[in-house]
């Protein structure tokens, strides 16, 4: 196996729609960013002179390739077909087509033979040196002559492509942010939230009207994600026979209350004071619901993960039913509150569950949610980044061990932790002086990257070790 690199990244500019990305589960490194890299592929070759391609999967992206779709998402982006805006149910549809007619679509342009039994290989026992999921597409060309470039899912969605591992944007912003230290000394000399401090750092990428109109549309499918998830029975794909639980709590909950649609059954949840107990139950749903979504290969937000999708519109929405002081503006400023934070991660340790293990994805969405939370809540700058540490600071060194290489146990329940976390963290930070704090959000993230490397590769989404090799199953392939 060659050695994993991956740096602070310092320099790198990310907008919070890098951050949160609309598209398909059940995971953003191992579904969402091969898709990716595939559609680039296909953008970076002549399709019409192509008369064949096969694609290599090492590392991570072979060892639970399949559990996560990894095969299926290469399929769809080589047939052309977006993530963003393919419909739900065309993903099963199109993908049989496919392995029916042993044909894809290439790029939506060119009938072209693929089998993929035979043109997805996976190199199970090789791993590329820059990044554990690393990817290989080869084009031959019908002269005899061809191309293949080879590409890395870095978490979260995000793809790279090799040559360009330390290529980094050229927009200024007005307030550079790449270290904890830099967003509090850009809140405090101006005077202004954090969320008001990304905000002006946005404007350099659309107008503000544009921001939370954007904003507005992923809350819409967090939003949707979690009520489709509340309200849809059965047992999930990938063979664990995984038995949907979100829609019967939700029954329990409501007790036969009446509703027409979205915006009743939020009003419905809202109605009366709940006990501590049944306000933990809703949260708990909020999170199974978004992720049991994100296990059928539905459409969610990566947030900062899919493998995470579940924590952020869990903790939103529990503010959006059951804080006294939520405003419609909260929306924009929670996601903008919780982007920059997803940033930090990234740009300090790792979103990527293969290169960190699962505190890279929970561990961090649940510092988004924590730190975002506190600022809806009427918390100082200082206060969010103490949440957002706080929530990292009990998520270090979780292993990403997903039985059968699924997307499904324990990662499903793991997003209610997180979500849960989350407020812990917001409540403690809310309650206590920052400056008296033992622990930085910086020294924080540097602990999480050192704690990555050291880490055993058997525990960062291989399959190879914890609950993977201690829970016998017999999995049939999705």
């Amino acid at each position: 196996m060659g050695k994993h690199r991956f740096s602070l990244d310092y320099m790198e500019r990310i907008s919070v729609f890098d951050i949160f990305k609309i598209g398909i589960g059940p995971s953003s490194s191992h579904t969402m960013g091969p898709w990716r890299a595939a559609q680039r592929f296909t953008r970076e070759i002549d399709v019409e002179q192509v008369g064949a391609v096969l694609v290599e999967l090492y590392g991570s992206l072979a060892k639970t390739g399949k559990g996560h779709g990894t095969d299926l998402a290469v399929l769809l982006g080589l047939n052309g077909d977006d993530p963003v805006t393919i419909p739900v149910e065309a993903v099963s549809e199109n993908i049989q087509k496919i392995e029916s007619t042993k044909t894809i679509m290439l790029a939506g342009k060119k009938h072209l033979e693929f089998d993929p039994d035979v043109d997805i290989v996976f190199q199970y026992d090789q791993t590329l040196d820059y990044h554990a999921n690393g990817m290989t597409f080869r084009a031959f060309y019908l002269d005899g002559t061809g191309v293949s470039q080879t590409y890395y899912s870095v978490g979260g969605g995000f793809v790279v492509k090799e040559g360009e591992e330390n290529k980094f944007s050229d927009t200024v912003l007005p307030c550079p942010i790449d270290r904890g230290a830099d967003l509090r000394k850009w809140c405090n000399e101006q005077g202004k939230s954090i969320s008001e401090i990304v905000m002006q750092n946005e404007l350099c990428w659309r107008s503000e009207e544009k921001v939370i109109e954007d904003l507005n549309a992923i809350w819409e499918v967090m939003k949707q994600c979690i009520y489709k998830g509340c309200h849809t029975d059965g047992i999930l794909p990938g063979g664990l026979n995984v038995e949907r639980r979100a829609a019967a709590i939700n029954r329990k909950l409501l007790s036969n209350k009446p509703y027409r649609d979205i915006n009743d059954w939020i009003r419905q949840i809202s109605r009366g004071t709940l006990p501590f107990h049944g306000i933990l139950k809703w949260v708990s749903c909020f999170a199974l619901a978004v992720n049991e979504e994100n296990a059928a290969f539905s459409r969610v937000v990566t947030a900062p993960t899919n493998g995470a999708a579940g924590v952020i519109p869990a903790v939103l929405m529990y503010h959006v039913c059951f804080s006294e002081n939520f405003m419609e503006g909260d929306i924009a400023k929670f996601l903008l509150t919780a982007g920059e934070f997803g940033s930090l991660f990234k740009k300090g340790a790792t979103i990527s569950a293969a290169m960190g293990g699962c505190q890279a994805e929970i561990g961090v969405s649940s510092a988004m949610a924590a730190g975002a939370l506190t600022e809806c809540l009427g918390g100082t700058y200082e206060q969010a980044i103490m949440a957002a540490e706080i929530a990292m600071e009990h998520h270090l060194g979780l292993t990403c061990d997903p039985i059968g290489g699924l997307v499904q146990v324990p990662c499903i329940e793991r997003n209610t932790m997180g979500a849960i976390k989350a407020i812990t963290a917001s409540q403690i930070a809310l309650e206590s002086d920052p400056s008296k704090a033992k622990v930085s959000l910086d020294a924080v993230i540097k602990t999480m990257k050192e704690t990555a490397e050291d880490m055993s590769h058997k525990y960062k989404e291989t399959a190879d070790g914890g609950l993977a090799v201690n829970i016998p199953v017999n999995v049939v392939e999705c």
